[in-house]
């Protein structure tokens, strides 16, 4: 079976990401979503809500898993038997971290990165930017999926 690992915070998941997600599933039989977990960093959504809301937003995809993480996301892979990684890349300043992670993750255990460029629509997209946008009170309505813009505005109406 040929499987790999879409990783990130997802907090919270945009179209960008699920781009990515939804390519990747159309190249693997099985693709791992590996939420991050960052203990030092708060996040607007908890890992739980954020796996909920991966979850929903990739129900279409039957051989899309979700899962959070902590720790090396090589031992994540090789616990799994995840031999790539699938990393969108949105600018060549993405490219210059993401190719010595991949170096890292290969040199360390054998994982080879594969890098997708990201649709032109979704170039700028990122969850902080969202975040940003959506505190202030822009539209971000096109930028993430409907149940993902929905728990967004409640979240932040909470705060």
């Amino acid at each position: 079976m040929r499987r790999a690992v879409c990783p990130g915070s997802f907090d919270p998941i945009t179209n960008g990401h699920l781009d990515i997600i939804s390519r990747a599933s159309r190249l693997y039989d099985e693709v791992y979503v590996a939420v991050m977990i960052n203990k030092a960093k708060k996040g607007l959504f908890e890992i739980e809500e954020r796996i909920d809301l991966i979850r929903q937003v990739t129900a279409e995809y039957a051989n899309v898993r979700v899962e959070a993480f902590h720790g090396l996301l090589v031992d994540f892979c090789k616990q799994r038997e995840i031999p790539a990684i699938v990393k969108g890349l949105r600018a060549v300043s993405d490219f210059d971290y993401e190719l010595q992670m991949a170096q890292m993750n290969i040199g360390l255990t054998g994982v080879e990165t594969l890098f997708v460029p990201t649709n032109p629509t979704y170039s700028f997209l990122s969850s902080s930017l969202v975040k940003e946008v959506a505190t202030w009170g822009g539209d971000v309505s096109h930028l993430v999926p409907p149940v993902v813009f929905e728990a967004l505005n409640r979240r932040l109406r909470e705060a």
